[in-house]
């Protein structure tokens, strides 16, 4: 084997057929690949310094298979000698304890190259690409991008598909970061997936995982520091991102985001639980990160952003790195959806502790964060920090998620806990806010299908642990009984959704309101546009009213969230107004509509609207309101 200067982690396959094999494994005396496929062998790879082994291997016909052999010389003259996967490997056919395979790069080149969307244009549907049809592969997705499309989708974002152990699994607990899930259908599966995508100009999201691995398979620690045991998870050792030899840790992080997005084309990375993200050196990993997509995205061209999820309700993850921010594009925003969940179904218990009120859901559509600097009861202290002055265009906001759903006892969704009214009520408040809307698979028609935890661990006693620690993780709520089994297998084909419902009632309305609601934020200005300052927000006890307006139109949306009839005297801006939208209609299967048609408001007079309980209406006018 020859020495060459490293490119890229892991196994690499050259224009000459040669594999070059690069990996950092200081703790290793002597490091070998072991092939198993096409045929058995043992080659050394070369130290390089700090930790790095280097080498490159002829070519081989077929698929190329392979351990890193990790030699230790022990005390007294004693050796040990090891086999493990490649921390970089690019694929895992045999699982989380099997060989690596050799895949050669992957490449985004087209006659006619995709560049990306807007942030401002994304529209989200969230999948679990296991659940999302019987299949639960990449090439079964493809086929119902046309209906994703048709709905108004300009964006799919995925649930992590990094190499988890057994087939069922979030992907949370993965532990392979650069391979790509085998039972979903590999790299070339996903590929040709994100292609499909761009083939119809809908954007591609990865839900990454950078603040843990998984339990089962993870061999990392045999290699080098990749962990550190100065901070803890709630799911593991954290990743060693600032302590002694945390560098290269945070370069195989760095490579593996821009695997994602230069190799494969994603479009945008969420970077999952960034509060549990431990790292305090001076220029954080999430702020090399952020820099690192953005120069990928200069140097091709192409529109690629960075979303985080994050607890913290810290606008500094947003904020510019010119102001001392940490400079990634955008961020969940689950205060938004925990001020409308709890106005929706009233629950108050766990986290919904801190919300329920209409001044909350106002706030959150003035400011986007709720909490930004008052104590929280849930808490039991402050909490967050000011989003007022952060385009609204930076948060994603929704009513369900994989988390909020999931992380209920039994998985269960809208659908099942509240009436059709109200579903259609958080469906308005999410896509005709100015925020970036996001909704969970099937939330467009009503999926009936609950999603709870799953896992499929082949380590008996990992699994019972899994048992007990979903069970503890509801003892804050007021959940009665005990929460489906995540090791069953039954628990994971309860999650597989249904589409065809979508044909019966009353999912078919809920489908074609949600279209329309799409429909509209696309085609008129004072929706399309994501800016907190062309609006002005107004709480009438159980109502909320929203005045948007651009330079070419207004609307005034009205939501209101009361158990009966309400008559109330509106602010609405002088003209004359048309009602483009009443939840309440029966061509959405709802009661009837309440509200006139058409209505005219003089200067300086309010106008009286009589609302139809948990109703959302939206009234428009072409010509801008010159006050405004």
């Amino acid at each position: 084997m020859a020495l060459f200067k490293w490119d890229r982690l892991g196994a690499e396959r050259l224009e000459d057929g040669r594999i070059r094999f690069t990996v950092w494994a200081p703790f290793a005396d002597a490091v070998f690949v072991d092939t198993v496929t096409p045929e058995e062998g043992s080659f050394p790879l070369i130290s390089i310094g700090n930790g790095y082994h280097q080498g490159t291997l002829e070519a081989m016909g077929g698929p190329v298979r392979y351990f890193y052999g990790l030699h230790k010389e022990g005390q007294k003259g004693q050796e040990s000698r090891e086999r493990w996967p490649d921390p970089a490997s690019r694929f895992q056919p045999e699982g989380v304890h099997g060989p690596s395979q050799v895949v050669d790069k992957m490449s985004d080149r087209r006659d006619d190259p995709w560049t990306g969307l807007p942030l401002s244009r994304y529209v989200i549907s969230e999948i679990h690409v296991g659940t999302f049809t019987p299949e639960g592969t990449f090439e079964a997705v493809i086929p119902q991008l046309d209906r994703l499309q048709d709905v108004g989708f300009t964006a799919l974002e995925l649930m992590p598909v990094a190499q988890f152990p057994g087939s069922r699994n979030w992907g949370y607990d993965g532990v392979y970061p650069f391979s790509v899930q085998n039972s979903y259908g590999g790299p070339k599966g996903l590929k040709r997936l994100i292609d499909a995508c761009h083939r119809r100009e809908m954007a591609v999201i990865l839900d990454v995982v950078y603040n843990h691995l998984g339990p089962e398979g993870n061999y990392f620690s045999k290699f080098g520091p990749y962990f550190t045991d100065t901070y803890r998870t709630p799911w593991g050792d954290a990743i060693n991102f600032d302590g002694p030899d945390s560098d290269p840790v945070r370069r195989y992080f760095l490579e593996n985001a821009l695997q994602w997005v230069a190799e494969y084309g994603f479009d945008a990375l969420r970077i999952d639980a960034v509060h549990a993200i431990r790292d305090f050196s001076a220029r954080p990993f999430l702020e090399e990160l952020a820099l690192a997509v953005k120069k990928t995205a200069e140097r091709e061209n192409r529109r690629i952003y960075t979303i985080a999820e994050s607890a913290l309700n810290d606008s500094r993850m947003i904020r510019s790195r010119k102001i001392g921010g940490i400079g990634l594009d955008a961020q969940w925003n689950d205060d938004f959806h925990h001020a409308l969940h709890t106005l929706l179904t009233g629950e108050q218990m766990g986290y919904y502790q801190d919300f329920g009120r209409m001044r909350d859901l106002a706030k959150a559509w003035r400011e986007g964060f709720v909490y930004t600097g008052e104590h929280s009861s849930f808490r039991r202290r402050r909490h967050g920090n000011s989003a007022r002055n952060l385009s609204a265009g930076r948060l994603v906001v929704f009513a369900q998620n994989h988390d909020q759903v999931g992380n209920r006892m039994r998985g269960d969704r809208f659908s099942t806990m509240i009436s059709l009214e109200k579903q259609k009520l958080a469906a308005a408040q999410v896509l005709l806010s100015p925020f970036v809307p996001l909704l969970f698979m099937g939330e467009e028609y009503g999926e009936t299908a609950p999603f709870p935890y799953f896992v499929s661990h082949t380590d008996e006693a990992l699994a019972e642990a899994v048992r007990k620690g979903r069970g503890n993780e509801f003892k804050g709520f007021e959940w009665k009984g005990e929460p489906p089994d995540p090791q069953a297998e039954e628990t994971f084909l309860t999650a597989r959704l249904d589409p065809s419902m979508a044909a019966s009632k009353p999912h078919g309305a809920l489908l074609a309101f949600h279209r329309e609601l799409i429909r509209l934020r696309k085609r008129h200005p004072c929706l399309r546009q994501l800016s907190k300052k062309s609006m002005r927000i107004h709480v009438l006890g159980p109502i909320l009213m929203v005045h948007r307006f651009s330079s070419l139109d207004e609307a005034v949306l009205l939501f209101h969230f009361g158990e009966t009839q309400k008559k109330e005297m509106f602010p609405f801006p002088a003209g004359e107004w048309t009602k483009m939208l009443d939840s309440g209609d029966s061509r959405w299967l709802g009661p009837g509509s309440h509200t006139v048609l058409n209505l005219v408001s003089k200067e300086a007079a309010g106008k009286e609207v009589l609302l139809g309980p948990h109703s959302a209406v939206l009234f428009y006018r072409r010509a801008p309101n010159p006050n405004c």
